[in-house]
């Protein structure tokens, strides 16, 4: 008699079980009732927006709070250097290995594929989205919003982020006489927390909705077309993770299982949705949970999401490989060195862009003529599963740079968070108050 109580407890008040049987419920449905199923996407679609809704608002009380009490700003500026040049190393890695492992087993060799048979007309709905980004002047001025509103309203969190390091920043320099400034957008960020952990609470539906539609659409035997390229991206991303970042992670005194479970309900639902924006709220509170500050927190995460996607880099130099052998286009070492530089520069920004990865990885193909920019309708069928890599490797890639930084800049107790991955009680952070949060109590489920 106990034992169904005990379980019905543990399901009520464990996101990370309800989730689990929203997905299993979703497979199950899209693939015993698909015409029910396909109308269900709005689930999913809706969850999604609801954290939307609210990011911007995170990103902005985040950054102020942790710039205003960050005290020298020159750390500020230390703290986004170091980070940049994280990124790039990190970005680097991942465009090397998945352009050594596509070409070294000659990922496409041998499909054959027909240039006649695909639709250029598919390929140009995403290859036009290109027409937007004409290099890095027009990247960089992109930062700067036309009004701070239209940020917020656009929910363009690179220009959030721009508007939030000013005023964090001028926040710290007025000191005293913005205090109470200060203490309401700190406030404020208390109410916005307590709604997202409202919207949380919603994540097994919108799981459930995602996953029914995406069978009932594709059915299970949608990955035989392009298995290959689905099996090798996702093998390659868990090299790039246990190799790479479980490496990066060592470095830091972090073991990288652990961490992996500390994290395990955003993953899942990021598995569910194919998208980190579901889960940034609330991985930016168990990072300061486990003893890491929050302004390292809210300036190296946002960041990361735009110009740290070790994911989609794997994916670029997958995808382009895999179209240049299926269409029999031969490769250069000039070619293979020109899809790295491009790809390298175009992913970064990428994250938000509607379609972002059919999108830059159309402009990554024109910038190398010889390889059929039509042959992008080849990843087409498959790209939702590998959103699904995508998403979970930028993410991990994200967690990770926030500790290696952290560690950097010595803003992460570290022995708090070893406590907290091996499940003991976490000792008091030292130096009290600095390393403690408002969401403390809340995020350590």
């Amino acid at each position: 008699m106990e034992t169904p109580a005990m379980l019905w407890k543990l399901c009520t008040r464990s996101i990370f079980l309800q989730v689990m049987i929203g997905l299993v419920l979703g497979v199950l449905c899209g693939i015993a009732l698909p015409e029910l199923s396909t109308q269900l996407k709005p689930l999913g679609d809706g969850f999604i927006k609801l954290i939307k809704m609210l990011i911007a608002l995170i990103v902005f009380c985040v950054v102020v709070n942790g710039m205003s009490g960050a005290g020298d700003l020159k750390k500020v500026g230390r703290i986004g250097l170091k980070s940049v040049i994280y990124f790039e190393v990190l970005t680097t890695f991942a465009l090397v290995i998945g352009l050594v492992v596509a070409y070294g087993i000659g990922l496409g060799d041998g499909a054959s594929i027909d240039l006649n048979d695909l639709s250029a007309s598919d390929a140009a709905i995403y290859s036009g989205g290109t027409q937007a980004m004409h290099g890095p002047v027009a990247f960089f001025l992109g930062l700067i919003p036309s009004s701070v509103f239209s940020a917020f309203a656009q929910n363009d969190i690179l220009q959030v982020l721009l508007f939030s390091v000013l005023f964090g920043s001028a926040l710290n320099l007025v000191g005293e006489q913005a205090s109470g400034v200060a203490r309401l957008v700190n406030e404020f960020s208390h109410v916005i927390f307590r709604i997202m952990a409202m919207i949380v609470r919603l994540a097994p539906l919108g799981v459930f909705g995602a996953v029914a539609f995406t069978t009932s659409k594709y059915g299970l035997e949608s990955l035989s077309h392009l298995g290959a390229l689905v099996v090798v991206f996702y093998l390659t991303c868990a090299l790039f993770v246990l190799a790479v970042l479980g490496s990066v992670l060592r470095l830091c005194g972090v073991r990288l299982l652990p961490f992996l479970r500390y994290f395990r309900e955003e993953l899942l639902i990021v598995a569910g949705t194919a998208s980190s924006d579901a889960v940034l709220p609330q991985v930016m509170r168990k990072l300061e949970h486990l003893g890491i500050r929050s302004s390292t927190v809210g300036l190296v995460i946002p960041t990361g999401y735009s110009f740290n996607l070790d994911g989609f880099s794997i994916y670029l130099t997958l995808a382009v490989v895999f179209i240049a052998h299926a269409t029999g286009t031969p490769l250069a070492m000039s070619d293979l060195l020109t899809i790295l530089l491009v790809s390298l520069v175009t992913s970064k920004g990428a994250h938000g862009i509607p379609g972002s990865a059919l999108v830059i990885l159309a402009a990554t193909l024109t910038a190398v003529p010889a390889i059929p920019a039509a042959g992008l309708v080849l990843v087409l069928s498959v790209d939702w599963f590998m959103g699904i890599g995508r998403a979970l490797t930028n993410l991990i890639g994200n967690c990770v740079a926030t500790v290696a930084i952290a560690r950097w800049e010595n803003d992460i107790d570290i022995g708090r968070a070893q406590s907290l991955l091996d499940g003991r009680k976490a000792p008091v952070a030292a130096g009290g108050a600095q390393l403690r949060t408002a969401a403390e109590s809340e995020a350590g489920r």
